[in-house]
């Protein structure tokens, strides 16, 4: 069962490279033993890309990162096959997705053609290059980042790509405090200092398969039913969390379990969870949206409304 030690020394590793963000690298680690992918959407210079490469840095597997532009093409992404005409055969060169951690950095400023590259790598675990189909690795977890789609030169993420990551995170800005003590690290030259890995693969997938093993009660797989069916009947929601939300949240609730110490599950663990797993998931109402009402408020207003296991 987990003692808590491996998760610790994830945690301060990481937080050497992100000053004051423990809440959030929480959450990282929790779609990393999961099992699941993160979008991590901001105002640029918060973090994001730091963040998504301490936690590559910090555990000892292949890491590959995706520069997004508006020229880069799908098979930047998934890879190529070359003809060689000493040999006549084609070979397949596998793109930089065939690794454990990608980082898909300012992913929406690249074609909707391009962004729906990574679909059948998040969801089936595999890619296809001509015909020739590569497994990938394991662990395998995509680690996206955006900034606000309002921003000039951006393309929104279609919702069936929004629905493969297991939880949208915003960094924020530092408090005080955390940015005081950054500035004085930049002028001694340390903030950025190589991390080094703390962690490698084989103990990380010990780590997730104890989380599968997570004990569930049957009244809470039905309380995480009734909150994605809540979604799909709310007044200020027009389309509701799809069954992958309902997998997804139950997956993401035992690992925030397991990071708490536990081996079985509270109505908690889903309560908190699901408001990282679901609203990105969730089409407000053209109501809702003229009042602007928030999808983080109508999902609110579903969990306030739900009755509670005891």
């Amino acid at each position: 069962m987990n003692d808590g030690s491996g998760i610790a020394k994830l945690k301060e590793n990481i937080s050497k490279r992100l000053i004051g963000k423990d809440d959030l690298i929480r959450k990282m680690l929790t779609v990393l033993l999961a099992g699941g992918h993160v979008l991590l959407e901001d105002v640029p210079g918060v973090g994001k890309t730091t963040l998504a490469r301490a936690l590559a840095d910090s555990v000892d597997c292949s890491f590959a990162r995706i520069q997004c532009t508006p020229d880069t093409m799908p098979s930047d992404i998934t890879g190529v096959s070359i003809y060689h005409m000493h040999t006549g055969e084609f070979e397949v060169i596998p793109g930089p997705v065939v690794n454990n951690i990608v980082l898909a950095d300012e992913i929406n400023r690249t074609s909707p053609k391009t962004q729906a590259a990574l679909l059948e790598a998040m969801e089936e675990r595999q890619v296809t290059i001509d015909k020739t189909t590569i497994p990938l690795p394991e662990p395998f977890m995509v680690i996206g980042t955006q900034n606000p789609v309002e921003m000039t030169g951006t393309y929104p993420l279609p919702e069936a790509q929004l629905d493969r990551f297991m939880m949208k995170l915003s960094v924020g800005y530092p408090s005080a405090e955390s940015a005081a003590v950054m500035a004085k690290e930049f002028l001694a030259g340390t903030l950025h200092e190589e991390t080094r890995p703390v962690m490698d693969v084989k103990t990380l997938l010990e780590m997730k398969e104890e989380v599968r093993g997570v004990m569930v009660h049957d009244d809470l797989v039905q309380y995480a039913s009734d909150l994605v069916e809540a979604t799909r009947h709310h007044h200020d929601i027009s389309c509701g969390a799809s069954p992958r939300a309902l997998l997804e949240l139950l997956r993401a609730s035992q690992a925030a379990a397991w990071i708490s110490g536990r081996d079985y599950l509270i109505p908690q663990d889903i309560i908190d969870t699901a408001k990282d797993v679901l609203p990105h998931r969730l089409l407000l109402s053209a109501e809702a949206r003229m009042n602007r009402i928030t999808r983080y408020a109508a999902l609110l207003q579903v969990i306030n409304t739900t009755t509670v296991p005891k």
